[in-house]
């Protein structure tokens, strides 16, 4: 089982300190390899099986979509000092040779994030959030005034001088759990009004929730366990974090405990349904197996790429 989340891994240096060097970044751009994103497509990027996996579809620089130098996105350099950018443009219908070669396909970090390499899961999840962020914050929120691309892609400038950065919002995901162990230990999954699985299945993932104002971390998931399911947490630990660029999220991934005993009231508002898995069936389905969901359904997890998928096997292989 992987040591991480899927959007947790890293193998480029973003090497911050060359942002604001527009001579360097010129320089780097001539050999860069770049990624090409499309924002209004949902954050979609080529992508291809190269034999070994699927990996990004790289370009030369001379052969990407041509955008001001003030908009390509810088993401960092390789151990062997390659420069790595991204560029926000169209690719939808899906084009021909060079951005779609014979055997590539459009898709989403959600998609094939957890397919990828170390090094094309980091750059494809920064540029997704950047390429994201830049096209929903053309204005400044506070004056109303135009902004516009600065600092190699990390912030953006308006008319009057005043930089606007990235926005980052925390969100814990509780895998809640009896604490037993072994095959008959449980965990206590929900299927989501936002999330209900396809025609044939129930999709059941962790609870999870925005971290608000003037809370922290821990409170957030006692209280979002508590809201969704109506079940009071005895004991939490913390797993560990990965980005999620739908559209600009760090998800807090904790390990929940509770009594079983306790009786599940799910809000309805968000929780369609809520029940009580055993280790057994969740390795079934991970397994490929056929789980009834007792309704009929059958029961889908969390997409590989999550980090839910993530605390799911963790916990399966604990």
């Amino acid at each position: 089982m992987a040591d991480q989340p899927a959007l947790a891994r890293r193998a480029v240096d973003r090497a911050a300190r060359h942002r604001t060097d527009p001579q360097w970044l010129a320089q780097a751009w001539r050999r860069a390899r770049v990624l090409v994103v499309d924002s209004a497509a949902g954050g979609r990027a080529v992508v291809r099986d190269d034999g070994a996996g699927v990996a990004l579809v790289l370009l030369d620089a001379d052969r990407a979509p041509a955008v001001p130098a003030e908009e390509r996105i810088f993401l960092g350099t390789d151990g062997d000092g390659t420069p790595y950018f991204a560029v926000d443009a169209p690719l939808e219908p899906p084009p021909g040779p060079p951005l779609s070669p014979a055997g590539a396909r459009l898709a989403t970090v959600r998609q094939v994030g957890h397919l990828l390499g170390g090094r094309d899961a980091g750059l494809f999840t920064t540029a997704a959030a950047l390429a994201g962020w830049h096209a929903r914050h053309p204005y400044a929120s506070s004056t109303g005034l135009g902004t516009r691309c600065a600092d190699g892609g990390w912030n953006r400038v308006d008319d009057a001088g005043t930089r606007h950065w990235p926005r980052t919002d925390p969100a814990v995901i509780v895998l809640v759990t009896d604490g037993v162990a072994g095959p008959s230990g449980r965990c206590l999954l929900a299927n989501h009004h936002d999330r209900p699985g396809d025609g044939a299945g129930r999709l059941y993932s962790c609870l999870a929730g925005f971290v608000e104002p003037g809370e922290s971390a821990e409170a957030a998931a006692a209280r979002e366990v508590a809201e969704e399911v109506g079940v009071t947490l005895t004991g939490l630990t913390y797993v560990a974090s990965q980005s999620w660029p739908f559209p600009g999220t760090l998800m807090l991934g904790y390990l929940g405990l509770v009594d079983p005993g306790q009786p599940v009231r799910v809000d309805p508002a968000e929780i369609r349904r809520a029940r009580w898995f055993t280790r057994a069936q969740v390795a079934a389905v991970l397994a490929g197996e056929r789980v009834d969901a007792g309704d009929g359904f059958e029961v889908q997890l969390a997409a590989p790429a999550s980090i839910a998928a993530f605390l799911i096997r963790r916990w399966v292989s604990a």
